[in-house]
């Protein structure tokens, strides 16, 4: 921890105000932090952490550990001021009480103590507490140590100086509550991306993280890792980019970043790569606003105009040819936007849309000057960024025509032959099973329920989207089936609105070729429709891998562990044999329904994007042109996998 003791100007009692009480915490928590699985409990690290980045973003925190011990209380400790310790004006209790113990109190709503933060609704901290059956706090600040303890959000330790110090900072402990949440581990990946993540946006802070639960690789202490980048949302695009092949000459990212007095910062990177999809990473204030906002409409702009001013300018755009389109230009584009300001406008409770008007002005002027600037500097990257979108747009062009030629010719066809709709119309109340193979498919249309199940078997694999232009793909008879099928369209023509079903559920054989076929569908609507993942309407059924059979009773068994615990069950004078089911077309359409496709006993797997940044890697590195990447991967979880049939 930092020497300043002396440091605390414009963070005082005084400044930490207070909205309301801390009583619906516990019986609502869902209302706080999202849910009570682990999304839930993986919050409480990141609220903790949070307001010690804002102590970074306020220029007074350089380092952040964050320690999972073999219990799995969480630790989080800065070396940024401390929390104001002394008794507050309005409540008369310690300030230090104040904040761990009322909702919506903070020195985040106006005061001086912080001019920017992530944390603007102050209920961090406090519903930590409320949440955990424990929570200790340590506090250096003004030249002592103090310390006080919590039990479900009541004091159990008031405040006390337990120490002298120069140094400064605040120390958390705290262990979430298993009587509200579903589980008490955390997963280090999960946790592992996020603090990453934050260490990417604020440039030269040192983010460590420590696992006790875990040996690193040669059992010498836990597993430890440590984020510190000085390059900071340069690095990110790098990392983000590091399996991808970018355009020659652009090894080094594009960087501008501008700050407007009363407006705030606003920083930009950007690099082309060869691949066809646009990557986007947006962020107010360190909270990444996952539907865009007011930013990234002014750097989409901004990128459009300048690419095709360039492209007039330089005649690589003749003067009868239509302007490039967004799509064209941002094809390959992978761009990470940060902005800091003061008062930002969030449009909902969950932060992920940025509605400050004046940051679309200052986010489209700071493109414009700064590609501008950086296009006529460096001519040969210039001239393969313009290539590879004029390459875009032809292809789009095609496309167009393409898709105005399909829509002409189905708007008075009936939908895919080999589709075996349901007789049900509310979208809301039907699912589509997506099926490989007609023999599987014929089993499920025996086994459906044909009032709301419909079946669309799927023929030969699936193209790889991520290898294919959007020319290509919709050339495959199996993709144009499956869009078709599901009603919503692609692309400009894609409507979440029209979509069929409510519940499109992947049902594949569980052997090799069966997960490589899942793999490509969901390759497939994380490229093209990622609206229907969003709005949950992706699902991977769950079919037996065995049935045990003793006697007349059978057991249908859905893991190799299950299984392996079940025999051990039986007597050794029990005579048991197991069927592995290497196929859905090897169960009869009885046990295809009473295994997978009965509502009341099947369990499907809800497909969901919590962290764009991970999908997006694994996507690329699992399916996309380099090896290097997919050897690495299966080597890392090779030793995860429990069954493997070859």
């Amino acid at each position: 921890m930092a020497d300043k003791a002396t440091n605390n100007a414009g963070y005082t009692e005084g400044d930490i105000q207070v909205l309301e009480g801390l009583e619906a915490v516990r019986k609502r928590p869902g209302m706080y932090i999202g849910s009570t699985g682990p999304r839930g409990l993986h919050h409480l690290v990141y609220e903790v952490v949070d307001n010690s980045i804002d102590e970074a973003m306020a220029g007074f925190a350089t380092r952040v550990d964050v320690v999972i011990h073999k219990d799995n209380a969480v630790t989080v400790t800065d070396n940024g001021r401390g929390i104001p310790v002394g008794k507050h004006p309005k409540m008369k209790i310690p300030t230090l009480e104040v904040v761990l113990t009322i909702l919506h109190a903070g020195g985040k709503f106006g005061g001086e103590g912080y001019k920017v933060s992530g944390g603007l609704h102050g209920v961090g901290v406090s519903v930590v507490n409320a949440l955990s059956t424990r929570l200790d706090i340590e506090v250096m600040r003004d030249g002592g140590v103090y310390e006080m303890s919590f039990e479900r959000g009541q004091t159990v330790r008031k405040i006390e100086q337990t120490g002298k110090t120069k140094k400064t900072g605040t120390k958390i402990t705290f262990w979430a509550d298993g009587e509200i949440f579903e589980t008490l581990v955390y997963d280090a990946d999960i946790l592992t991306a996020r603090l990453r993540e934050m260490a990417f946006l604020n440039k030269n802070v040192k983010i460590t993280f420590t696992d006790e639960r875990h040996p690193n690789e040669d059992n010498s202490g836990p597993f430890y890792e440590e984020y510190q980048y000085a390059g900071g949302i340069v690095d990110f695009v790098k990392y983000i980019n590091q399996e991808k092949d970018v355009l020659p000459g652009l090894s080094k990212p594009i960087y501008f970043s501008v700050e407007q007095e009363g407006v705030g910062e606003i920083e930009f990177a950007l690099q082309w790569n060869t691949t066809h999809y646009e990557t986007t990473l947006a962020f107010a204030n360190n909270i990444h606003t996952t539907e865009g906002g007011t930013h990234v409409e002014g750097y989409r702009a901004g990128v459009t105009a300048i690419i095709n001013e360039y492209a007039r300018s330089h005649n690589l755009l003749k003067e009868k040819e239509d302007n490039m389109v967004g799509e064209d230009i941002r094809a390959g584009l992978t761009c990470v936007i940060s902005v800091k300001l003061r008062n930002p406008q969030f449009e909902g409770q969950t932060k992920t849309k940025l509605g400050n008007t004046d940051i679309r002005q200052l986010a489209r002027g700071s493109v414009t000057k700064g590609l501008a600037e950086y296009l006529e500097e460096h001519p040969n990257p210039a001239r393969e960024i313009l290539k590879k979108a004029l390459e875009e747009k032809r292809v789009r062009e095609a496309v167009s025509k393409y898709k105005k030629s399909q829509r002409s010719a189905k708007e008075n066809a009936s939908l895919p032959g080999k589709l075996a709709n349901c007789t049900l119309k509310d979208p809301e109340l039907t699912e589509l099973y997506i099926v490989e193979g007609d023999s599987a498919g014929g089993s499920a249309k025996q086994a459906r329920e044909r009032s709301f199940q419909a079946i669309l078997p799927l023929r030969g694999k699936i193209l790889n989207i991520e290898r294919a232009n959007l020319h290509r793909s919709l050339s495959s008879e199996t993709i144009n089936t499956l869009i078709t099928a599901l009603g919503t369209g692609i692309g400009d023509d894609f409507d979440i609105a029209k979509a069929r079903y409510h519940k499109a559920i992947i049902m594949t054989d569980a052997d090799v070729d069966g997960a490589h076929i899942r793999t490509l569908l969901l390759t497939f609507f994380f490229r093209f429709m990622p609206q229907m993942i969003e709005h949950g309407y992706i699902y991977i059924a769950q079919p037996p891998l065995f049935r045990l059979s003793v006697g007349r009773k059978h057991d249908y068994i859905y893991s190799e562990d299950v299984l392996t615990r079940e025999v051990a069950k039986l007597a050794p004078e029990s005579k048991y044999t197991v069927q592995r089911y290497k196929g859905l077309g090897e169960m009869d359409p009885e046990q295809l329904w009473e295994t997978t496709m009965e509502p009341k006993v099947r369990t499907l797997l809800q497909v969901t994007i919590d962290d764009a940044l991970a999908a997006e890697k694994v996507v690329s590195d699992l399916m996309g042109d380099k090896v290097e990447p997919r050897k690495e991967f299966i080597q890392k979880h090779a030793r995860d996998v429990r069954f493997l049939d070859i």
